[in-house]
């Protein structure tokens, strides 16, 4: 069942939403090569907690950490411990954290560490755009299958691929909700989009081929032919007729200057 929320949950969405963002700009301060994603973890939850919320994905499901920190051909879910970053490494950061209200925020950047190849970077740069094409159909009168559809054809006419097993979906009270968002699919398509709808699109897209695998119990999820993959994500709630950015990469770029996607 869809849930579709009031002018005042939007509200509380947003408050968790920047908290999301303001945490993933300190992760952003920290990520270098030398530096653990342990470390980042740490610094995410303490960020978190400090802010009067608590982490969204830390015991959800089992999940044992605050960020889920992806390194280079891990497309999602990679549990931080001991890998040091490197040089050239990418790092896709997917935070989430509860406010004192029960809402949920969540979204994810991809930061480059150090010098990155020019094809990769064209890789996250084509993924973080294509959120926004997603971003863009995500308005009343449209379904779900244009937001997917949307980020589907611009990362394949670009020569990527785009992952089947995981989505982006509803976001609220609870941090998974319906409907599911998928980052492929057909025009015209899917749920009806209405005001209230409150949705994580993002997008995650690999330099080869979409083809996944489940490791580490079925946390870690990494490219079959282990190739660089990317993944972007806003919360977003379709709010006066129009698709409201809850979260923010603003944050984001105030740390990183020219080294912004």
């Amino acid at each position: 069942m869809i849930y579709l929320k009031t002018d005042e949950e939007i509200e509380l969405l947003r408050d968790a939403n920047q908290v999301v963002a303001r945490t993933l700009a300190e992760v952003a301060k920290l990520v270098a090569p030398g530096v653990t994603t342990r470390k980042l973890d740490t610094v995410a939850e303490d960020y978190i907690r400090s802010q009067g919320c608590v982490p969204g994905f830390k015991g959800l499901y089992g999940y044992p950490s605050t960020l889920c920190i992806s390194v280079n051909e891990t497309v999602v879910h990679g549990i931080p411990g001991s890998y040091v970053l490197r040089e050239g490494d990418i790092v896709s950061v997917d935070c989430g954290a509860v406010n004192a209200a029960g809402f949920n925020g969540d979204s994810t950047y991809t930061f480059m560490v150090g010098e990155v190849d020019e094809d990769v970077k064209r890789l996250l740069r084509t993924t973080n755009e294509s959120l926004y094409e997603g971003i863009k159909r995500a308005v009343p009168g449209n379904r779900i299958g244009d937001i997917s559809n949307a980020i589907q054809e611009y990362c394949e006419r670009r020569g990527y691929s785009v992952v089947r097993e995981l989505t982006g979906h509803g976001v609220g009270r609870k941090l998974h909700e319906d409907p599911e968002v998928p980052n492929y699919g057909r025009r015209g398509t899917g749920a009806m989009i209405k005001n209230g709808m409150c949705i994580a699109i993002e997008p995650m897209i690999n330099m080869g081929s979409k083809n996944v695998v489940m490791e580490d119990g079925g946390w870690n999820v990494r490219t079959r032919d282990r190739k660089p993959s990317a993944h972007f994500e806003h919360s977003i709630a379709v709010h006066d007729d129009r698709a409201d950015i809850l979260s923010s990469f603003d944050y984001i770029a105030e740390v990183l200057g020219d080294r912004f996607i």
